[in-house]
């Protein structure tokens, strides 16, 4: 072929196009391509900035509750959570990131069905494999998903964290990692245990918010309760009264009272108010120096308790 051949031949194709033929193309289906991209280019804006929206709005209310807890124990518990209050941040960012991915993809999606209906390929074989493949996998993974929308609301939620101690039913532990599908933690004996989201029916968390200790303290029956109250009220005031202990009590321990009454004992109960996870220190302390203070003044314990048998 001779170039005044191809020189001919294109020019007749030129002379072939009119503004008729270019405005028919342009609003066929480059039109509609275009179209669904800045639909969807919008849609993906609009679903990611209302994603950042309730993620401010979920940081926002974190921050309100903790401003509006006032004296000495919200200043306690200020400083014992702050690592839970960064990780809570953390891990609403990690889904807000999470949701975005989600949005982009489905939008992705859907963009790339519609564009290829829009160039009149044929979609019912590809949605017919891919609902026979749904059906299959919602089937043969129901335990899979259920786990997985276990492990996002736990997270969202915040129900619990790696360093917590949780009781989950079937392994009480500290908590060594968290995944979208199972929790892994080690008991006191050394035992990791791997327990799936989903089979997790209730959980108790052990290092939120504050805790409780208990101090039961058994004296002979002989002994005068209106010597050993008020001695163990001073004991706890003394230990309330310390920087050390300051920062990891709530309030001042209360002694409550005569907790049981038996033929060779009376247990007098303590109860203190502690940041998370504090409350095996102070009760301990409370106990030794409890004792420290009974052999000063000569109060005796129970036959065969922890202080040593009567008469010492």
């Amino acid at each position: 072929m001779t170039l005044s051949l191809v020189l001919d031949q294109v020019v007749e194709s030129l002379s072939a196009v009119t503004p008729e033929s270019v405005w028919e193309w342009f609003t066929g289906w480059p039109l509609m391509v275009l179209v669904t991209l800045l639909a969807a280019v919008v849609v993906r804006w609009m679903l990611n900035r209302s994603i950042d929206r309730v993620v401010d709005v979920t940081l926002a209310k974190a921050d309100a509750r903790r401003e509006k807890q006032g004296g000495r124990a919200s200043r306690v518990l200020n400083s014992a959570t702050g690592i839970a209050h960064e990780r809570h941040k953390q891990r609403t960012l990690t889904m807000g990131s999470l949701l975005r991915n989600v949005v982009t993809i489905a939008v992705t999606l859907i963009t790339a069905l519609t564009i290829m209906s829009t160039l009149g390929i044929d979609l019912a074989p590809v949605l017919a494999t891919a609902g026979v493949g749904g059906v299959a996998l919602g089937f043969g993974a129901q335990s899979l998903v259920k786990d997985f929308l276990s492990g996002i609301f736990m997270i969202l939620e915040d129900q619990y964290g790696v360093g917590d101690i949780v009781d989950t039913g079937e392994a009480v532990g500290t908590v060594e990692e968290v995944s979208l599908r199972v929790t892994r933690l080690r008991d006191g004996s050394g035992v990791v245990w791997y327990v799936r989201n989903g089979e997790i029916i209730r959980i108790g968390n052990k290092s939120q918010g504050w805790s409780t200790a208990l101090v039961d303290i058994p004296v002979s029956y002989a002994e005068n309760l209106e010597k050993v109250i008020p001695l163990i009220r001073d004991v706890v005031h003394r230990l309330d009264e310390e920087p050390e202990w300051k920062d990891k009590l709530l309030d001042e321990p209360q002694v409550l009272g005569v907790e049981s009454v038996s033929g060779t004992a009376v247990t007098i109960r303590v109860l203190a108010k502690t940041a998370p996870e504090q409350q095996y220190g102070v009760s301990r302390e409370i106990r030794e120096r409890v004792k420290a203070a009974f052999d000063a003044a000569g109060v005796q314990g129970p036959p065969l308790a922890p202080f040593g048998p009567a008469g010492r």
